[in-house]
Parts: structure tokens; sequence; C-alpha cells
């Protein structure tokens, strides 16, 4: 286990990195460790939703932080949830939670793509399905229902959408000028690289260049990424042993709680009246069946009752649909349900195609002209096997494929608001609704 454990905290970023003991002290939630679980938490969630952390800020905004990013990623125990804002306990709480984003979210995988050392352009790819999983669409229904007394203005949201919308356009524009800045130096660097695959020198390749003082630094943080990496191979071969130690935790969290419930069962049963000495059970045992025929009696009326309503409500749904077709014509209620087949046969169609690699993640820019490298570089005894590459024209192809699915969809879906509204405009009296 101190294997195990040592490997895992070498792993982390060298900033978030604990040490051992912290874990060891959590198996018996000692108070000493919670402070530091909620500091480890959040500057390690900090770097995976991109954010800058610094260790001088306030306790109670990290815990609120980190319960909030537990929350987003479907951590559903409710016992972290209600430890106090000091810090103060709940460190077992915390391993269990560290460990469930270890499992849940492959943490270290995550932590170690996003604090690699970059020595190429890359940019981030993404043609994937941008559906929810499923832990995601479960706190989607455990969201508050806001009541009458907690509306927001809609001038409120149309600012945030203007302002969205300005920031979206000045982070598109920044992107275009760094493409530019980089066509620069990857054009003017062609042909002056050793790899004949690549070519052209990267940004952080050209700032060595020019300031060759600087790797050093570049040196001291490849070394740094290959201990964790190899820390990261060590917690492989050792997670298992990790894995039985949490499941010894869970056992003794679970005794605790046996034990706590079996004490509040003995004070509740010690002010009841003694059983009878020929038969200590056949009593409750009666009265308990009797209880649950009852139960069962009134439920089997409810059910009748709901699957009655239920069934009236869905005729008289079904007869106004009739009377709405007859109304508005079986022309346009055709053309609509063509409209939802065509679109839902789409989706089959693509569902049903075969399986295309989705491209995700970072990916290096690599420019490529007319005469490539290969064939006007040098001869040197550099590796010539092609590697995988996709161009840009296959990315903006898929990602107008997509655009053109949202767009049906989207188009499908103003069509039933506007129908909506102009059943709710149908409804009000002395009102006079104007289409823009």
């Amino acid at each position: 286990l101190p294997a195990a454990v040592g490997a895992l905290c070498r792993a982390l970023p060298p900033r978030a990195r604990p040490a051992p003991d912290t874990l060891r002290r959590a198996r018996f939630d000692r108070p000493q460790a919670s402070l530091d679980f909620w500091r480890l938490l959040y500057a390690l969630l900090k770097q995976i939703h991109g954010g800058t952390w610094t260790e001088s800020g306030a306790i109670d905004n990290q815990i609120r932080f980190v319960k909030s990013a537990l929350w987003y990623h479907g951590y559903g125990r409710p016992e972290l949830y209600r430890l106090p804002s000091d810090g103060s306990v709940g460190s077992r709480e915390l391993l269990l939670a560290f460990s469930w984003l270890l499992h849940r979210i492959s943490l270290l995988e995550q932590l170690l793509a996003r604090n690699r050392v970059k020595t190429g352009d890359e940019t981030s790819v993404c043609t994937c399905e941008d559906a929810l999983p499923n832990s995601q669409k479960s706190t989607t229904e455990m969201a508050p229902v806001y009541g009458p007394g907690d509306r927001i203005d809609v001038r409120y949201l149309q600012w945030l959408n203007g302002r969205l919308r300005f920031q979206w356009r000045s982070l598109h524009a920044q992107h275009q000028e760094q493409c530019k800045l980089l066509h620069k130096i990857h054009l003017f660097t062609s042909g002056s690289h050793m790899d004949q695959i690549l070519g052209h020198f990267s940004v952080t390749e050209t700032d060595l260049i020019r300031q060759p003082e600087n790797y050093k630094q570049l040196l001291q943080l490849l070394e740094s990424e290959t201990m964790q990496l190899e820390a990261f191979l060590e917690w492989k071969q050792l997670e298992p042993v990790y894995w039985q130690w949490m499941e010894t935790v869970l056992d003794n969290m679970a005794e605790e709680g046996n034990l706590c419930e079996s004490q509040d069962a003995h004070v509740e049963k010690s002010g009841l009246p003694k059983a009878t000495s020929y038969c200590p059970w056949a009593d409750g045992l009666t009265g308990q069946i009797d209880r649950l025929s009852r139960d069962l009696m009134t439920l089997r009326d409810q059910l009748h009752k709901l699957v009655t309503h239920r069934k009236a409500a869905w005729c008289e749904k079904v007869k106004t649909r009739e009377e709405e077709l007859q109304k508005e014509g079986f022309s346009a209620a055709a053309r609509k349900i063509q409209e939802s087949v065509e679109l839902k046969l789409l989706d089959l169609t693509s569902l049903c195609a075969p399986e295309k690699k989705k491209m995700h993640g970072s990916c290096r820019l690599v420019f490529r002209s007319k005469h490539p490298a290969s064939e006007t570089g040098f001869d040197g005894c550099v590796s010539k096997e092609p590697v995988s590459a996709v161009s840009a024209a296959e990315v903006i192809r898929d990602l107008q494929l997509r655009e053109a699915s949202l767009g049906r969809e989207l188009k499908q879906l103003q069509e039933e608001c506007r129908r909506r509204l102009d059943e709710i405009a149908q409804g009000l009296d002395q009102v006079i609704c104007i289409p823009p």
C-alpha cells in the first residue's frame, strides 16, 4: 500500500502533490487531513476546468467550488455536501470523493494531458457528438426547481446573451490572428527541420533558436514530466492494491454505520413493553402482516383510480388532437410528420453507417505545401513512415454536416415553439399578437 499511495502522489502535478500521510490519515477520518484534502481537490479540479488557482484563497470559496465541481461531474453522495464550510471535518468523505474522481473521470489521465509540455504547435479538434454522459444526465434530473419568486428578468438574459456573443467574436478574431502568425512561422521555417515529416519549426523551437538560454527551463519541465509519467506507470501496476485498500475503508464506514443504527434501535426498543414469553415475535409479525395487507389494498385502489384518470385524460387528449388535425388540415400535419421522419431517418442513417473514427483531442499543426519537406528536405537518418494526419478539409466537412443536422433540429424546435405560442395566444382575450 505505501508504494501505491506514493506512486499516486508522485503522478499528480507538482504544485498539487499531497503527502502520502494525508491519504492514510483520511482513512481514519482525522480532522487534521481535512483542510489538506479540500485544498488538494480544489487545485486538481481547477486544473481540470482550465482555471487558475492560488493557495492563498479563502477556504470557504475553495470548498464551495469543490462542491459545485463534484456536483457537475455527478457525485451524488449527500454526506459530502453536508460538510461544514470551514474544512474542520470530513477527511474520509473527501478521500471517497477523490477516489471516485480517479475512477469516474480518469483524473490522472486528464491532468497528465493538460499539463503536458507542448513542444509543437497544437490545436484541439473534436467531431464527436455532444451527448451528455449518463452521470451528467442524472445531475440535470436532480437540479433544483425554481419557484415564482426566483424568476429572472428576460432583459438580463438578453444582456448575457449579447455579452457571450461579443466574447465569442473576440475569441474567434484572436484565434484567426494566431493562425496567421503560426502560418508565417511555418512558412518561413519550412525545410529547416531535421524531421522530414514536419519540415518546419514550431513556436517553441523558434523561440529556443532566438533565445538559447531558455532551453534549461524547458529541460527541467521535460524531466519533471518524465518523472510524472514514470510514477503513473508504476501507479497503473499498483492500482489494484489501492482499490482493495479503499474497499476496507468502505467496510469500516459500513460497520460504523451499522453500529450507530444498532445503538439507535436499542434506545428505541428500550421503551417498548416486553413481548410474551411463549412466542416473543408472533404478535409483532401478525401486526406487520395486517399493516402490509391494508397498505396493499390501499395501493391497489389508488392505482385503479390513477389508471382510470390517466385513461380518461389520454382519450381526451386524443380527441383534442383529432379536432386540431381537422382544423389545421391533414396536409399540414402530414408535412410536419414527414419532416420529423426525415430528421429521424438522417440520424438513423448516421447511426447505421459504418463506424468512423471520431477525432477528439489535441492535434499537431503541420504545414503542408505543394512541395513537402520530405521531397526537398534533408537526407538524414530520420523516420520516413507516414504518420496519421487529418486535413482541415475533413474537419470542415464533418463540422458542416453537424451544422446542417443541428440546423434542421433547430428549425423543427422553432416550429414547435411557434405553434405553442399560437395556441397560447388564442386563449388570451383582448390581446393582439403580431409575429416578428
